[in-house]
C-alpha cells in the first residue's frame, strides 16, 4: 500500500472516501451493475412503457429492492411505487444533485447477479404500425382518384 498524501486526507475529508467503480453508482442510481435485476431509463419511467417488465421483475425476484431517480417528477414514480406495495418490495428515492442520468429506476439486490441484459429494449408498439400501414393504403387509393 502507498502512504496516502494531505492531498489525500484533505479530499477524503471534504468529499468522503472514493467507491470502486464510481462512475457506475452515479449512473445506476448508487448501485451496481452486477447487482441489477432489470432498469429503466427516464423516458420509460415516465412513459409507464416498462410497467409489465417491471412487475415481472418483482414477481420473480421479491427480495430485491426498487431505487427511483429523484429528479423524476413523482406523479411518473406513482405506477412504480404502487407496484412495489403491492409486492412488498422496500423503495427509495434518490436525488443526486451534482450527478445526472439516463436511469429512471432500478430493481436490485445488495449483492451481485451478473444479469445479462437488465435494458428493456424499446418496442415500437403495434397500433402505430398499424396506423402507418392503413395510412399508406389510403394514400395509393387517393392516388388513384387524382
Amino acid at each position: 500500500m502507498t502512504k496516502k498524501s494531505v492531498d489525500d486526507y484533505l479530499t477524503e475529508g471534504i468529499h468522503g472516501v472514493r467507491l470502486p467503480k464510481e462512475g457506475e453508482r452515479i449512473r445506476f442510481l448508487g448501485t451496481l451493475r452486477e447487482r441489477i435485476v432489470i432498469a429503466l431509463t427516464i423516458g420509460q419511467v415516465m412513459s409507464d412503457s416498462g410497467l409489465k417488465k417491471l412487475e415481472a421483475a418483482m414477481k420473480e425476484h421479491p427480495k430485491a429492492r426498487l431505487i427511483m431517480n429523484g429528479h423524476v417528477s413523482y406523479r411518473f414514480l406513482k405506477e412504480e411505487k404502487a407496484l412495489a406495495a403491492k409486492y412488498n418490495i422496500p423503495y427509495t428515492t434518490v436525488t443526486d444533485e451534482e450527478n445526472k442520468t439516463d436511469i429512471g429506476a432500478v430493481l436490485t439486490y445488495d449483492y451481485a447477479i451478473d444479469k445479462e441484459e437488465i435494458f428493456i429494449k424499446e418496442e415500437e408498439p403495434i397500433e402505430e404500425q398499424q396506423e402507418e400501414t392503413e395510412s399508406t393504403i389510403l394514400d395509393k387509393i387517393k392516388k388513384w382518384f387524382r
